[in-house]
Order: structure tokens, then C-alpha cells, then sequence
């Protein structure tokens, strides 16, 4: 038997609404439902008015496999995740290393991960069932941290970004910055930030970064309010590895955060490597829309005035 897994905002009466909605469409097409046994009790946990009449059932019904983070992604073809892009960023978190594709239903703000919306819900269903979709793969980053004596400390994965940043918010810390194996700059700062090509339009963008279109193999390299000279952003291929120190004479530590969910504290003396990942995640995309139409509509750009070849004004 065929089967998705649904992934919420476990938090938002909406994203709850529309995951009844799937889990009825679902039920009419004979393909089980997989939902983590976190969100279900998640899901229970809300103030009343916010889970829909009839949702608790359904997720203790026969059509539903309830069961733990490790497991669901073994057992599905495809995601589907009701939300924003954090929401999103926690659906590939599961099933990335079973390769699974997901596809997103916007419920946030400046979501650039979502495609759909939640009114054409039964509509999307349909093309998910039907296969009548494109992937589109997006490059991750890896993050090794190692200490003073090179030893491993963690390894870890990002899709949006790693933000190194201080600890403290009233000091700096101090930091040199390594590509492909020879320092670059040093300088204080409040962090720098590791960013992919997805990432350029998320935090990398807030500070500063320049936005890069997904398809491009490339990430990022943006200081955080850098007392230096030379503090601009950097574009790395896929080549290179980026590395940051911080340095030994910090008397504070740092903390590096990925995907703003996951923190490893960072002492002096330890560094924190990137580089592009081999395995990447998959979005399932309903339509062909050019990026730069992406970028024109979540950030409200102004495009009046334009011609374009044919003479078509906007």
C-alpha cells in the first residue's frame, strides 16, 4: 500500500484544518497516512479550539501508521508538510537520509521552500497521487566541528545555513576565516554565517549576503557586523572548503546553530569546517515557476514599468 507522510505545525489550527483535509483525501485514494508519534502527542497537547473536531480520531484510525522519527521515512514515498519553511527545514530533517522528496504547503510568512497554498489542498493532493510533479534537488552543506587539537568534536548537516555567533550578547568574538586551506581575514565580530544557495534568501539575505538562484552549486560566506576592512560576502564553488577559527585568545565562547534549531557550543580554539554535501535534499514542485518570479512575489518587488521582449507591460 501506497504511503505519505504528513507533516505539521503541530500549533497552528490551520496547518491542523488542512492536515484533516489530507487525511480524509488520502483515506478516498486508499494511501495511508504516516505521522510521527511526537506530533500526535504534540497535537494533544494544544489549548482547546485549536485541533479540529474529529482530527484525534482520524490520527488513531486504521488509515494512519503513527510511529517514531527513525522509522517514517523508511516507510513513505513521499511528504507532505503543512507550514512554513522551519516546518520544512524539520520534514528534511527526517527524511533526508532515506532520499524521500516533500512537497510544502505555505502557512508561513516569506516562505521561499513552499509551493503550494492551503486553499488548492484537494487539488494537490490529486497531483501527488497522480505523480504529476517535477523534483527539484537542493544542495546541503556539511558542518564538522573540530577542537584545538583537531580532534572531531560533532558533524552535522545544514540546508538553509550554520550561524557561528557569540555567546555573550554585550562582547564579540574572535575569529579567522580559512578557504581551501589558507587564512583570508581575521577580525571581531557578532558571528558569520555559513549559507547555502536555498539559504541566500533567509538569514544570508537579512545580513547583508547577495541572493543566489538554487540551481547555482555554491554557498556562502557572510560576517555578522564585522570590525574589519575587508568584510564582504563570499561565494565558494564547490571545490572549496571554508573553515572558521575562533581564535585562542577569546575569552567567551560562541554558538554555532543550524537551520536555527540545532546548537553545538563553540570554545576558543575550536573551528568550524563547511563545504557542499554530496547528498542533497528533493522538493517536489507542482509548476515550472522561474525563481526570479519567486523572488518578485514573496518580497513584494516592484516590477512596474517593465516591457520584456514581447512588449508586455506588467
Amino acid at each position: 500500500m501506497r504511503r505519505f507522510l504528513l507533516y505539521v505545525h503541530s500549533g497552528r489550527a490551520s496547518a491542523l484544518s488542512g492536515m484533516k483535509s489530507i487525511l480524509h483525501e488520502l483515506a478516498q485514494h486508499d494511501v495511508r497516512a504516516v505521522v510521527i508519534d511526537e506530533q500526535v502527542a504534540e497535537i494533544r497537547a494544544n489549548e482547546p479550539g485549536i485541533v479540529p473536531d474529529g482530527l484525534l480520531e482520524l490520527l488513531g484510525g486504521e488509515g494512519v501508521d503513527v510511529v517514531d522519527a527513525v522509522s517514517a521515512a523508511d516507510l513513505v514515498e513521499l511528504g507532505i508538510v503543512l507550514g512554513g519553511d522551519g516546518t520544512i527545514l524539520r520534514a528534511l530533517e527526517v527524511v533526508r537520509e532515506a532520499d524521500v522528496p516533500v512537497h510544502g504547503v505555505n502557512l508561513g510568512h516569506v516562505g521561499f521552500l513552499a509551493e503550494s497554498e492551503v486553499e488548492e489542498l484537494s487539488t494537490t493532493v490529486r497531483r501527488l497521487l497522480d505523480g504529476a510533479y517535477a523534483i527539484e534537488e537542493r544542495s546541503t552543506l556539511d558542518i564538522a566541528v573540530r577542537g584545538e587539537g583537531d580532534e572531531l568534536i560533532a558533524e552535522d548537516w545544514a540546508l538553509n545555513d550554520a550561524s557561528l555567533e557569540k555567546a555573550d550578547r554585550q562582547k564579540m568574538i574572535y575569529v579567522v576565516v580559512e578557504i581551501d586551506g589558507r587564512p583570508v581575514s581575521s577580525f571581531g565580530c557578532d558571528g558569520v554565517l555559513l549559507s547555502s544557495s536555498t539559504g541566500s534568501t533567509a538569514y544570508a539575505f537579512s545580513a547583508g549576503g547577495p541572493v543566489v538562484w538554487p540551481e547555482v552549486d555554491a554557498f556562502l560566506i557572510v560576517p555578522l557586523a564585522a570590525h574589519a576592512l575587508f568584510a564582504r560576502p563570499l561565494v565558494l564553488g564547490r571545490s572549496s572548503e571554508a573553515a572558521i577559527e575562533m581564535t585562542v585568545d577569546n575569552r567567551d565562547g560562541g554558538v554555532l546553530t543550524l537551520d536555527g534549531r540545532r546548537t553545538i557550543e563553540i570554545a576558543a580554539g575550536m573551528r568550524v569546517e563547511s563545504r557542499l554535501s554530496s547528498r542533497s535534499v528533493r522538493l517536489v514542485r507542482l509548476q515550472a515557476t522561474p525563481f526570479a518570479d519567486r523572488l518578485v512575489e514573496k518580497f513584494q518587488l516592484p516590477v512596474i514599468g517593465w516591457r520584456g521582449r514581447d512588449g508586455r507591460a506588467v
